[in-house]
């Protein structure tokens, strides 16, 4: 993936994401290519551009996700569980923030 593509990628992912977190009760900021997600309970998840490897990361309280692209998924896969970013997002918010996110 050249850096066009990877960039193209990114604002598409974060950009659908915040349509979703608009809908629901939590605040969050996109600056410079980091999303920080606050939740009521003084936590936070960020989502973070890593242009130099090409990867999104995803720090939560779980722990630290790293995902690359995978063009046949459609959506970006976690590099040690093998874990789409969608259902995995969708499954820390509810566990960290107690937000059902529908993101598919």
């Amino acid at each position: 993936m050249d850096d066009a593509d990877f960039d193209r990628r990114i604002e598409a992912t974060l950009e659908s994401l915040e349509w979703l977190l608009d809908e629901v009760d939590v605040d969050y900021e996109n600056s410079a290519g980091i999303l920080t997600v606050e939740f009521e309970n003084d936590t936070s998840m960020i989502f973070s551009r890593q242009s130099g490897n090409n990867q999104l990361w995803l720090a939560a309280r779980s722990g630290g996700y790293h995902f690359r692209w995978d063009e046949q998924a459609g959506d970006w896969r976690c590099t040690r569980s093998e874990e789409l970013l969608k259902p995995l997002t969708n499954r820390e918010m509810l566990a960290q923030g107690q937000i059902e996110l529908n993101w598919s």
